[in-house]
């Protein structure tokens, strides 16, 4: 990964609608050459998708909450179970299996207290969990989802 495909993916971050004409002048390439880099940037699966970014106030979901969940089952059977069920909950929009004082981390979006007891409830109902903690965020001071590019390429 050379310093023009880093240039490439810091445009697709920002805008991945951006035309490749556009993001060609910008790296300063013709447009099927930058075409061609994007395209071997997606077939070797550095650009995995390309998606809209939505408005979570807009769509009545403005309220996240991160849930953190410690459990005493760490057998196969009960994970792919408990995967299973998070996975199918839609506010659920990220799920990590921690190191340290938890065991899973989750962030759910929902427009208010009453829709995440019913996440909650989905949660709990069939799972044997030791104990859940649900943190309301007050205000999200940074969100991106773009990466830092200074690492890539470097082994």
């Amino acid at each position: 990964m050379d310093k023009i495909d880093k240039q490439i993916l810091a445009i697709l971050q920002e805008d991945a609608s951006t035309p490749v004409a556009e993001i060609a002048e910008k790296v300063n390439l013709s447009s099927t050459p930058c075409w061609r880099r994007i395209q071997k940037l997606e077939e070797d699966g550095v650009v995995l998708r390309r998606v809209a970014l939505l408005d979570a106030n807009k769509l009545n979901v403005g309220v996240t909450v991160f849930v953190s969940i410690k459990t005493n089952q760490h057998n196969a059977g009960w994970y792919a179970q408990f995967s299973n069920t998070v996975k199918l909950i839609p506010e659920v929009v990220e799920f990590y299996r921690m190191s340290g004082n938890i065991d899973y981390l989750l962030r759910v979006v929902v427009p208010n207290i009453a829709a995440y007891d019913a996440v909650y409830q989905k949660l709990t109902q069939s799972n044997a969990l030791f104990d859940v903690n649900a943190s309301f965020a007050m205000e999200q001071i940074k969100h991106t989802t773009a990466l830092p590019l200074d690492y890539a390429g470097l082994d």
